[in-house]
């Protein structure tokens, strides 16, 4: 499978190879490359959508929209990232496990993580965000053995609802600076809605489906501007875009 460049705004770099081979250890390294975060901190959406908008394929997940091509953008876009932000919920739906060099942070407003699949050995990159009156319910969950091992980083909240700049914060504190959310679509939605994202990377693959999973969620927000900085197109037409978010430093 070949990636190909189609796009690339000079504020993102010099001119580069315009076609990739999808498993080459070259291609990740470049890929690596485009995606390493222009600035401190940053704080990326990355997605992959229908063209009709659906967050999830035939089989209710977003396996079924993904392809070699874009798990190598994936695998790229989270080696330059400190940690890979997730709500609980698609940590249970896609069968979340910790990637091999960021922090899984896993966002709960429950505390139920019950149905994940943090493997003891990587535990120690795991950090729970929780509302402060669910750490019970955290522990419980996870079980003791692991509680020994992941960070559990209560915050405050209303009404059992974390504010998305909360969990920034928080995040922040913590020297984890180049975040990256995949989801799901509502709390990525919510980190949209509060202009907290410098950046969306969002995968589209060619088919049309009416799943009922809108990619960022039902809560409807204001419009935010973007300025495409990078395009790339598979051979099996699926597009990889970078969006910038204009306004967005000015906000945070």
């Amino acid at each position: 499978m070949i990636l190909r460049l189609l796009h690339r705004s000079p504020d993102a770099g010099p001119d580069v190879e315009t076609a990739l081979e999808v498993g080459a250890d070259a291609t990740q390294e470049t890929l690596a490359s485009w995606y390493a975060p222009p600035a401190t901190p940053w704080l990326r959406i990355n997605l992959i959508a229908a063209v009709s908008g659906d967050a999830a394929g035939a089989d209710g997940t977003s396996d079924t929209l993904s392809n070699p091509a874009d798990r190598a953008i994936l695998r790229a876009v989270r080696d330059v990232a400190d940690a890979v932000v997730v709500g609980a919920a698609s940590v249970r739906a896609e069968g979340y496990r910790v990637p091999p060099s960021a922090k899984l942070v896993v966002v709960t407003s429950t505390g139920d993580l019950s149905g994940h699949r943090i493997a003891p050995e990587r535990a120690e990159r795991v950090v729970v965000v929780c509302p402060e009156n669910a750490v019970g319910r955290v522990e419980e969950s996870l079980g003791d053995s692991l509680c020994r091992l992941a960070t559990i980083a209560p915050v405050a909240d209303t009404g059992g609802r974390i504010a998305p700049r909360a969990i920034v914060e928080t995040l922040h504190a913590r020297g984890l600076t180049s975040l990256v959310c995949e989801g799901g679509p509502s709390l990525a939605g919510q980190f949209v809605r509060d202009h907290l994202v410098d950046e969306l990377c969002l995968s589209t693959s060619p088919v049309v489906i009416g799943s009922g999973l809108p990619v960022f969620g039902s809560e409807r927000f204001d419009a935010s501007r973007l300025s495409l900085s990078q395009l790339l197109i598979d051979d099996q037409s699926a597009l990889y875009a970078r969006w910038r978010v204009e306004g967005a430093e000015a906000t945070r």
